[in-house]
């Protein structure tokens, strides 16, 4: 079942003195944060508390926040790792094609035959083509989101389909000293 609020970024860290913090976008539009006069915070006990934003900044790919009530690094500090999320409604409108990635994310993926293959962790959208992180037992498998690999999408049944002759071919494991290096799936 699709969540009502969507996932939008991440707090990684406080920048300057002045309550700014660094915001890891979870959006393929970084200046979607633009528009954005408020976004709700997720407390510990999972309830959404709303927070109005008084200053925002997109440099390249990197966005930039400042809430009301926050004014110092400590007050950015105290914010590091909070989740921030859009209710569903306010949220852009998808072509037929397109899925939110905040509703995929946790997955369950298997081949064509129904074989379990791992957990959607992570989606990177570096450019051209977004990649596809799983968890499984053998380690972070990364694969590119193409439509020869992946066969299906369900995000509301989260479960995605992959191609296993596919994913020998364009798929990556995680070695354990964090590079990268083609292994046989």
């Amino acid at each position: 079942m699709l969540q009502p609020y969507l996932l939008i970024g991440e707090i990684v860290r406080p920048q300057g003195i002045r309550g700014e913090v660094k915001v890891r976008h979870y959006t393929d539009d970084p200046a979607r944060f633009e528009a954005l006069t408020s976004v709700l915070l997720q407390e510990m006990d999972g309830g959404m508390v709303p927070m109005s934003i008084r200053g925002c900044k997109v440099r390249q790919n990197d966005v930039f926040l400042t809430f009301d009530g926050v004014s110092d690094r400590n007050g950015a500090e105290a914010l590091r790792g909070v989740k921030l999320y859009i209710d569903r409604s306010n949220a852009r409108k998808l072509d037929e094609d397109q899925v939110f990635i905040a509703d995929i994310l946790g997955a369950s993926a298997y081949d064509r035959a129904g074989n379990a293959i791992g957990t959607l962790k992570e989606v990177l959208t570096p450019g051209g083509v977004d990649i596809f992180v799983f968890t499984t037992p053998r380690g972070m498998l990364m694969v590119p989101a193409l439509k020869t690999v992946l066969l299906e999408l369900d995000a509301a049944g989260g479960k995605i389909v992959l191609d296993e002759a596919r994913l020998s071919e364009v798929a990556m494991f995680e070695d354990r000293d964090s590079h990268t290096v083609p292994r046989d799936i």
